[in-house]
Order: structure tokens, then sequence, then C-alpha cells
């Protein structure tokens, strides 16, 4: 028998456990294998099973994006309730043969249980990092250009997928007065409550439209202090309102950032329309400085940062027109992006697009630092030449970079997103912490490196890439902000990179995703985490790696040999990207390369301190290093011809990660796009049929030009594990070409979805990443019964009933029955049945005896797949008291513990022992 005894505290009451709503007291216990957690339960009925949790308290409405897991599997992504702490998740996405160490997580964070502290010591000697030296140019000082400020509201468009229609709203804030056109940059927000009471302090919501009595939450209005230092310096801004895709993007599978492209794209094409015919423009577009749309930035911020990249591709590889919710042509350049705590589900960065991304060091939102990828995941794809620049902002969380998501500031409610137990204050990320930024610190430093951006890849000034590309710069600005930085592309040259055939000796190759903590580059059980490991679709990857170097002794080299020799030869510097364990110091090692010729040169030392770090962060971060190639070139090593490269620890014992080394060279290259196929998975919905067999294939559209790799997972839907190939791919063919088969029958089940997941390797881009086959269930759930089997014993003897099934089923069929109080002669009591049956089926204890429906006993039974029917029994005991007959009545439930009219209730009685 499998079963869970759910535990609503129902007052004597019934159905006081709303659907939405359920009590705040343990929800279930579990008393095998197969039964739920405290917090969980099972809802529905004719056929529409849901997996609920319910939070301890509101979960504030962010970007992470909240998923379901059992282990390190993804059951999926759950519906949020209006309360802000129930979550809903359809049994056909899992399915609860599955429930096993239930977990709820947001970027990799425990939402459903504390942290577990019980192997961390506190972190070691937190630190602020050293002050850098300065920039030649700092961006952040405001420019000598007079602005206006205004704003437009267009009607709402309507997006795919979406039934509400979109606003189409924004800030502008540019230049006044300026000569000739001038470059725009374009902010997106990210997911944020929608809509506010006002005079409320916590009255928010996720609608869209408002409500009654509600007012927008102006989420577009939070960027106007970086608006205006860029418009000052001569840059035409706007910031775009989002709130409309906020609302609904929990629906979509790609989590709205096509829905935010479009709406990217569709302000982008207003913009062209305006700067050809400035008549027609809103009032502040015509008082500003006319828009140069050949050069634009978008800056997007958490899920804003996902949809502007999307929307940097959208623009060169067109997506499917049936996805798109922009039809018209292309009219602007993107020059670049800006990332702020952005999330990126898909792992699937344009390596053709210059980016900044900002990574807050006490992000409790997107706290996992997923934004990394932009980064590494450009590796290799295409040309190269695109600077990606990783800007790590030691103490910033993720809600300030937004004024009206600041307490203080903003018009509504806000908070801190970086929570933790006033009682056990984070050493680094804690308000007063030494390291933690004040709001107004926080946004100074965004506006200042936003600004940097906007100046290398618009105004194509080279002075500020030392604030972008690892060269250990500062701008003064974003004092008292410590901020370190490492980049990709831009002028390097080479790349030791751990995987495509990479021999490693003197250390180990790691796995970024693994489930096996002898492969992982991190044991699960480390406290913190890392940006570089940040989890995508499956338990287990491959092309993602690292090179794990542990010692204990100095002297022992790492080697790194690649499958073929790689040219330094026009590079200046290796550069290395090196992370160590957070607030570790002085880890050190001499780095040397090896050319063809088997001649061997030491380059240089170099040394690594870790990031302030805790188990709450993800700390563990790369540092960009670098040696010159001088020593290299004094003794004649072919350059063009380096063979290995080699880290030598000096340092007593340590431990330390190499992600990749670059030749690398001053400079900013002209950037290209590449023509590359484009790949995107759809997904077909089919019923499965009373009979036969039919094959559906996966609907995968490969668009654009050229050829190119990508990595396609096929993900098996009762496992969740993933089998995974490369493939070649080429526009208008058929290279992922994944079937699958269904068999009809006429057996109730649950819906099937057979998933691949996709992920660019070599000249290609990914749009939307998973898709595939969703097979529903077309059979009618079955009957159920009560009836009893054994209801009429003795003392000492048991209780029986059964609960059975017209027809065997493929799936496991819960169902609650709940106790109800007898409406006449005795009941039984507490002390009537085992004592541990009673612990196990309600928590509850025999003391103070009390009659058995007062024990709230409420009971989710299951009936398992190929069964028909599960018996609730109740042992009852023995005792030396004379006694009269005693009952106990047995009903079938709704979901809200409410016994259902069309069902009986049944009636049990125990007699007294002769």
């Amino acid at each position: 028998m499998t079963a869970v005894a759910v535990l609503a505290a129902l007052a004597g009451s019934p159905g006081l456990a709303q659907a939405e709503q359920p009590p705040d007291s343990r929800l279930l216990s579990a008393t095998d294998d197969n039964s739920l957690p405290p917090g969980w339960r099972l809802d529905g009925e004719s056929g529409a099973r849901e997996l609920v949790w319910r939070a301890p308290k509101t979960v504030p409405m962010g970007d992470a994006r909240v998923e379901f897991r059992t282990g390190d599997r993804l059951l999926g992504v759950p519906k949020p309730a209006k309360d802000g702490r129930t979550f809903r998740l359809a049994l056909d996405e899992a399915r609860p043969t599955h429930l096993s160490d239930l977990q709820v997580t947001a970027a990799g964070r425990r939402l459903d249980a504390a942290a577990d502290d019980t192997h961390t010591s506190r972190p070691r000697g937190t630190r602020v990092p050293t002050k850098a030296s300065a920039n030649g140019v700092d961006p952040g000082r405001p420019g000598s250009y007079r602005t206006v400020t205004g704003a437009y509201d267009l009607d709402p468009v309507r997006l795919p997928g979406f039934a509400t229609p979109v606003e189409m709203r924004a800030q502008v804030v540019a230049p006044k007065g300026a000569t000739g056109s001038r470059p725009l940059a374009l902010f997106l927000h990210g997911r944020h409550s929608t809509c506010y009471k006002p005079g409320t302090e916590d009255d928010v919501t996720g609608d869209w439209p408002c409500a009654d009595g509600y007012k927008p939450i102006p989420s577009d209005k939070g960027y106007l202090a970086d608006q205006q230092l860029l418009a000052s310096q001569g840059y035409v801004t706007v910031s775009i309102s989002a709130n409309g895709i906020n609302a609904q993007d929990w629906q979509a599978e790609d989590a709205g950032a096509q829905a935010r492209s479009s709406l990217v794209r569709q302000h982008l094409a207003r913009w062209a329309d305006w700067t050809a015919h400035r008549s027609t423009a809103p009032a502040v577009v015509r008082e500003a400085a006319k828009a140069d749309l050949s050069r634009v930035l978008l800056v997007g911020h958490s899920r804003g940062g996902e949809g502007v990249n999307r929307a940097a591709m959208d623009s060169l590889y067109p997506p499917p027109a049936a996805e798109d919710g922009y039809k018209g042509p292309v009219r602007w350049k993107v020059r670049g992006t800006v990332l702020v705590g952005p999330t990126i589900f898909g792992q699937n960065p344009v390596a053709d697009v210059p980016n900044v991304t900002l990574l807050p060091g006490c992000d409790g939102d997107v706290s996992d630092l997923q934004g990394e990828d932009f980064v590494d995941g450009t590796r290799g794809v295409s040309r190269g030449t695109a600077l990606h620049s990783a800007v790590y902002i030691v103490g910033a969380n993720h809600n300030y970079f937004n004024s009206e998501w600041t307490p203080g500031e903003a018009e509504a409610p806000a908070w801190d997103d970086f929570w933790t137990d006033p009682e056990q204050p984070d050493p680094v990320c804690s308000p007063g912490a030494a390291t933690r930024l004040t709001a107004a610190q926080q946004h100074k430093a965004g506006s200042t490196y936003i600004a940097a951006a906007a100046r290398l890849f618009l105004a194509g000034d080279d002075r500020v890439r030392p604030l972008l590309d690892g060269s250990g710069k500062r701008a003064p600005s974003a004092d008292p902000a410590r901020v370190l930085t490492h980049a990709v592309g831009g002028r390097r040259t080479g790349g030791f990179l751990p995987d495509a055939g990479a021999k490693v000796t003197g250390a180990r190759v790691c796995s970024a995703i693994d489930p096996d903590p002898a492969v992982a580059c991190l044991d699960p059980e480390t406290p913190g985490s890392s940006p570089h490991f940040a989890w995508w679709e499956t338990e287990q990857e491959t092309g993602r790696s690292a090179v794990d170097v542990k010692w204990s002794a100095p002297g022992t080299a790492a080697r790194i040999t690649p499958a073929k020799p790689l040219s330094l030869h026009d590079s200046q510097k290796l550069a290395l990207r090196v992370f160590v364990p957070p607030n570790t110091t002085g880890t050190k090692f001499d780095v040397s390369v090896t050319d063809s010729s088997d001649r061997r040169v030491t380059l240089g030392s170099v040394q690594v301190d870790g990031l302030p770090g805790s188990e709450n962060t993800a700390s563990y971060w790369a540092q960009e290093l670098r040696v010159p190639l001088t020593a290299a070139s004094r003794a004649k090593l072919d350059l063009r011809h380096v063979k290995s490269l080699e880290l030598t620890p000096r340092s007593p014992s340590g431990r330390a990660w190499l992600m990749d080394a670059w030749g690398w060279a001053p400079g900013t290259p002209a950037v290209k796009a590449a023509a590359l196929p484009r790949v995107d998975v759809g997904r077909t919905i089919v019923k499965e049929g009373d009979s036969g067999t039919r094959t559906y294939r996966i609907p995968v559209e490969i668009s654009g030009h050229g050829s190119g790799q990508v990595r396609v997972y096929v993900l098996d839907p009762d496992s969740g594990r993933a089998e995974n190939r490369l493939v070649t791919v080429r526009p208008g063919s058929h290279a992922i070409d994944v079937p699958v088969q269904v068999t009809g029958d006429t057996v109730y089940g649950e819906d099937v979805e057979h998933d691949i997941a996709v992920k660019a390797v070599h000249n290609a881009v990914v749009g939307k990443h998973r898709g595939g086959v969703t097979v529903e269930n077309d059979d009618p759930e079955p009957v159920i019964t009560l009836s009893p089997v054994a209801d009429r014993v003795t003392e000492g003897e048991t209780l029986t009933w059964r609960l059975s099934v017209d027809a065997p089923t493929a799936a496991d069929i819960w169902t609650p029955v709940r106790v109800l109080p007898v409406t006449e002669g005795a009941e039984l009591s507490t002390k009537d049945v085992d004592p541990q049956w009673l612990q196990d089926w309600s928590g509850d204890v025999p003391d103070p005896e009390r009659p058995l429906s007062d024990a709230n006993l409420w009971v989710w039974m299951n009936i398992p797949p190929g069964s028909t029917s599960v018996d609730f029994v109740v042992p009852t005991v023995r005792d030396q008291a004379a006694e009269p007959a005693e009952s106990m009545r047995l009903a079938q439930t709704d979901d809200n513990a409410k016994p259902l009219p069309d069902k009986p209730v049944l009636t049990g009685t125990v007699l007294d022992k002769p």
C-alpha cells in the first residue's frame, strides 16, 4: 500500500483548507518511500491532478524560475497562485511515481527548506578586495548635454501565446539640442510584481491589467538615473514597460524570452518610423535628438537580459514566423548588449554580438548568477571577435539596479531580494556587512558600467575597455564598489580549453554538471556555488568542463595539452581565467608554456585571492590573471605552435579551477556577425488514441545560412536522464530527427512529454532550445468506490475499507478519505487505535484522549498503476475497560476535505472483547 497522510488543520470544520490556501500547519507526513514531505500535497479531480507546494511565507515575484525537482531532476515549472505562496504543477509534467526527494528551487536556491549549515563553518576572514588602480577614462561622469525627459503610451500589441495584449509604454530621456543623430540605448526591466494597491505595505499582484483599486508598478521608471547619465553623454535612451509579459510568462515554455524580444523589436520599429517621419513621433521624441538606429545598445535586467539577448539574435537570425510577435523588416543594428543580473534559461547567447554582463555578488533572486553563460557559452561558437565581458560587483543584490524595486525609492512596495536569518546574518551580504553595498552605491556602480559599455560598443572608445575586459582597472565613479572583470573574445587568440580533446596531467578534467561528485567540478555539498556551473536542463552535460587542480605540496605541475598546437603569435600576454575557493588568500602559480619543439619557458608567476563568499553566494568565480609573453619571445619559443600550458603551484596547499587561457592583446576589433544556421524546437500535442502505434517527430525548424553543429539532448520522460549526440545542421534539413512512437490504448494514464533540449556548439545559434511531443491521455478517469471489507470487528482487530477502481490504470490514482464525527452512539477515541498508526497517519498522539475525528485524519490513498484497489486499515487496540460498541465514519472527499455529495459515508463498528 502507498499512501500519504494529510494533516489538514480542520479545527472541527470540514473544508477549511482551500484549493489555493491550504492550512499553514503541517500538510503532509511520510509513512513510506513514496510519500510527500511537509508543505506538499496532490490535488485535483477528473484527471486534472496537480502537485502542489505551499510556501511558509510569500515568495516575491522575481526573475528566477521557480522549479519543482526530485533530486537533480527537473519535474517542471509550476504555476503560481495569486496568494504568492501556492505553486501548482500539472501531473502530466510530473507523474507521482517520481515524487521522491522533492525540492523547490529558484536559480539553484532552495525555497522549501532552510539552508543546511550543519556541514558549513562560518566563512573565514571575509574581506573587501583590494582597490584597483583608476582607469584613464571614467564613463560614470556626467556629460555636458542638456536633457529632455518624457513618456509615450501607444496602443498595446498582441504577442503569440499571450491572451492579454501587452502595453507599448516607455520612458524617454535624451539629449536636447544635440546636432546630428545620436546612438540609441533601450532598457528592458525584468520580471517583478505588476500591480500594487496604494497605501499598503505589501499588497502587490501579478495581474494584468490591474484590478480596480490597484495601479501598475512602473518598473520602466527604475532606470531613469542610468538614462539621465547616458543622455547627458549624448545618447538617446528609452526604457520600455513589460508588465503584460510578466503577468503571463509563467505559461510560456521559454519563460517569455521570445515575447520580450518581440516587444523590444516592436519599439525599435516605432523608433525607425519616427526617425524617418519625425512629425509622427510622440512629443518627447520630437523634442529629443534624432536617434541613430545603426547604433543600438540593448540593456536588459534579469529576464529582460535574456529578452534583449533574444532580440539581438532575432535581429540577425529571424525566428519562426508563427512564434514571432514582430513581422516587419530589421531597420536597426544592435552593436552590443548589457545584461544586468540576467537569466539565461536557454543557455543560448549570441556569439557575434558584444556584451557586458553584470553579476551581482549578493543576488538573492537569480542567485546562481547563470548570466555567466553569456560569456562562457560563446567560446568556440563563432568567429570569436566579439568581446564578452563579465563584471562581478561585490556586495550588489538583484533588485537595487532598478530604483522602482528599491525600498525608500520605489513608488510601490519593494524589498531587498537577499534575505538571511536576522539571527544568523550573512557575513558578506547582510545589510551592514563591510562588503555589502547600499542601494545608492550599487545603482551608481551599475550606471557607470552601463555607460562604459555604451562608450565602447556605440562610441568605439577603446579607452574604457580596461574597465571591462579583465585588465583590472577601476572607474572612480563606481567607488566604493569593488568590481572585478574577465572576458573572452575581443583580440584573444588560441584558447587552452579543457574540452575538445585536450589532455590533462597533474590535475583532472571535471564536469560542470554531473550527478557523480567524483566527476563534478564542485561537490553538491560544497557551501556556495559557481556561476560557471549553473544548471541547465539535464543532470549531466557534455562539453562544459574545467581543470580542477588540487595539491598538498608545491611543485607538481598541472599540464594542459590541446588536441593540436595553438598560436599565441600576435599576443602580448597570456590571460588565464582561474578561480579559487572564496575567502582564501595567497594562492600562487608559476605559468609555463612549451612549443612543438619541446622548448619550455616559465612566463612568470600569478597570485589570486578568493572572492568574499558564504554558503549563500555564487563566489566560485574566475578572475583574469595575465602574464607577459616577453620571456617566451626572448627564449625564441615558437609562439605559432604552443603545444602545452603548465600551472605549477607555489603555495603550500590549495585548490584552483582553470576555466581557460588565451593569448591577449589590447584593442577592440570590428565585429561582423557570421551567417549561421538557427535551430528552434517546437512542440506537437497529440492524442494517445485507443489502438495501434503511430510515429510522430519532434518539430525542429532549421533556418538561416551555412552549416554548424549543435548538441541534442534527448530527455527520457520516465527517468529524466538524457542521451546526447552532436549533430550537424543546415537550413531546411531534417538533421535533428527524433521519432516518438505512441501506442494507443484504452487504459487511463497521465499525459507524457517526450522532449529534447538543444545547445549550440560551433557555427550555430539556438532560439527556442526545448520542445517535444506531448502525448495527451484521452481515456476517461476510472470510477473510484469505497466499500467495507471488515467494518464490524472486535477490539484488537483491524477495521478495513477498500478503495477500488473499475479498471486498472497506467497511472497512480490518488484519492482522499477523511474520518468524520459519528452522528449517533459512542465514537472511537484516539486511545482505541494503535498509537504508532495514529502518529504515522495524522502526526498526532493519543493524549489527551478525544474523538478520533478530532485527530485531523484526512488521508490521500494511492492505487498504483496496474492495481485495482488499495485498503485503508485502522488497527484497534484491546483494553480492559468495559465499553459499549464504538464506531467511526469514513468518507471520500474532494481536494478541500469536503465529503463528496454523491458518495456514501461508511461506518465501522468496534465491539468490546467478550
